[in-house]
C-alpha cells in the first residue's frame, strides 16, 4: 500500500508533513525519520515526501527555513514603541515564546544531534541570521535615543539572541526551577545586557516591566 494511512490527508500536505517530520525528529530522533513512518504519520502516499521535498536532505532544510519563517513572523508582528529598550525586551520575548510554542521545529532550527546524518551547509545554517535584523535595528534606535553608548549593534544582537536561547534551552529541557525559573533567569540576563550596553540600572528594570506588562496583558484570560 505504499505506507498510505486510513486517515486522511492533511488539506495542507507540505506544512504537514514538516509538523510531523519535526516530532518524529524530537521524539525518536533522526533514525527514528523515515519516508515510510512519516507518511504514515500525516496520512499520505511515500510518494508525496519526494513531491513535496524531493528528499529527506531537503525535507529537513525545509524545517529549518520555516522554524526561522515563523519565528520572523512573530518578531515583524511586534512594531515599535517610544522605548525602544522596551523594544529590545519585547522581541527577547517574542523569540522565548516562539520556541515554546514550536519547540519541535525550534530544536531543528539549530541543529545539534537531531540532525545527525543529514546534510546541511555553512548557508543553510546561517540562513536564520536575517531574524536578527528587527533585533540591530531596535538596538540602534537605543543608540540613536541615548539609552546605549554607540558599539557594534549586531554584536549586541548576537549576545542577546545567544543568552535567550540558552535560556530557552534549559527551559524545554526542564532545567529552571524556582526561585531560578526561566522569568527570573530572563528577567535577569536581559537586565545585565542592558547596562552593559550601557543603559541605567533603573531604566533598564522600567523597560523590561513595561514589555513583560504588555506580555502578561496579550495573554488569553484562563
Amino acid at each position: 500500500m505504499d505506507g498510505v494511512s486510513p486517515r486522511p490527508a492533511q488539506p495542507d500536505i507540505r506544512r504537514a508533513l514538516i509538523e510531523a517530520a519535526a516530532t518524529i525528529l524530537a521524539e525518536s530522533g533522526p533514525d527514528g525519520l523515515s519516508t515510510r513512518q512519516l507518511a504514515r504519520e500525516v496520512g499520505v502516499s511515500t510518494t508525496a515526501v519526494y513531491t513535496y521535498f524531493g528528499g529527506m536532505d531537503d525535507l529537513v532544510r525545509a524545517m529549518v527555513h520555516e522554524g526561522f519563517a515563523r519565528l520572523n513572523r512573530a518578531l515583524t508582528a511586534t512594531g515599535d514603541s517610544q522605548d525602544p529598550v522596551a523594544d529590545v525586551v519585547r522581541l527577547g520575548r517574542v523569540y522565548r515564546e516562539n520556541a515554546l510554542r514550536h519547540r519541535h521545529l525550534y530544536a531543528v532550527m539549530f541543529g545539534g544531534s537531531a540532525l545527525a546524518g543529514f546534510s546541511l551547509t555553512d548557508e543553510d545554517r546561517a540562513h536564520g541570521l536575517y531574524t536578527l535584523d528587527l533585533l540591530v535595528a531596535a538596538i540602534e534606535r537605543c543608540v540613536v535615543a541615548g539609552r546605549f553608548r554607540s558599539g557594534d549593534a549586531t554584536l549586541v544582537a548576537h549576545e542577546l539572541w545567544m543568552s535567550i536561547h540558552g535560556i530557552v534551552t534549559l527551559e524545554i529541557g526542564g532545567y529552571l526551577f524556582e526561585p531560578y525559573d526561566a522569568d527570573a533567569c530572563f528577567d535577569a540576563q536581559v537586565c545585565t545586557l542592558l547596562v552593559g550596553s550601557g543603559d541605567g540600572l533603573e531604566r533598564a528594570r522600567q523597560s523590561i516591566a513595561m514589555s513583560g506588562a504588555e506580555a502578561a496583558a496579550k495573554e488569553p484570560a484562563a
